[in-house]
Parts: C-alpha cells; structure tokens; sequence
C-alpha cells in the first residue's frame, strides 16, 4: 500500500532533527528561518532567554518597495541584508543559522548571502 508524505509533517521532522545540534546563545544567536510559498521571514531568537531579538519579512513595506511584484529570490535577499542591518544596530554579528527544515538553495540560500553581504557572520 502506497503511504503518501505530508510535506509539512516532513518539514517539521526535518527541523526538529536540526534543532538538536543548532541552538542560539546570548553571544550568538539563531538565525531561523521561515519560507511560504510567497514569502519569506527571518527571526533572530536567543533560545537561552527565549526570545526574538531582530525580526524581517518580505511583507514588509520596506522590502516590498524595493523587490516590488515577482522576484521572490530577490525579496529574500532583501530580508537577509535588512534582518543584519537591524541585528547589527543592535551589537549581535554572528549568529547560528537554521534553514527551518528548508533545502539550502534558491530563497534560503539568497537569504542567508544576503545576510552576510549585510555583515553577519555564520
């Protein structure tokens, strides 16, 4: 009998699975990652505290000014450079990233460059 994968139960295995060796500290944080089909979002969480330090969205108007219609890719790599220019107003340089169970390629990837063009470490 044929078993059909639930994408999302899938997803969530596979972040539980990278949650066990990525946590954020105080010193460095988490970078998480989150991608719907049309956005993305970013948080940067210590997990020591429990809390969100620096959050970005592409459903942001900031962001959606600049991308404007389509270019998803592009949107991402807008939240990464605006997520590391909030993180570094706020003294953090590196952090730990957590793709969130997402293959690293296409809009995780282009978060994570522009993240780094921004001036984050990781």
């Amino acid at each position: 009998m044929y078993n059909r994968v639930d994408r999302k139960e899938a997803l969530t295995r596979r972040h539980r699975r990278i949650r066990k060796h990525v946590a954020g500290s105080p010193e460095r944080p988490r970078l998480a990652v989150f991608r719907s089909l049309a956005n993305i979002s970013v948080q940067i969480i210590d997990d020591a505290n429990g809390h969100t330090l620096v959050a970005a969205s592409s459903v942001e108007p900031e962001i959606k000014a600049k991308v404007g219609y389509g270019g998803k890719a592009e949107a991402a790599k807008q939240v990464g450079k605006v997520a590391a220019e909030r993180a570094l107003a706020k003294g953090i340089t590196e952090v730990v990233f957590d793709r969130g169970g997402n293959l690293y390629h296409g809009r995780v990837a282009a978060l994570a460059e522009g993240a780094r063009e921004g001036g984050l470490q990781f």
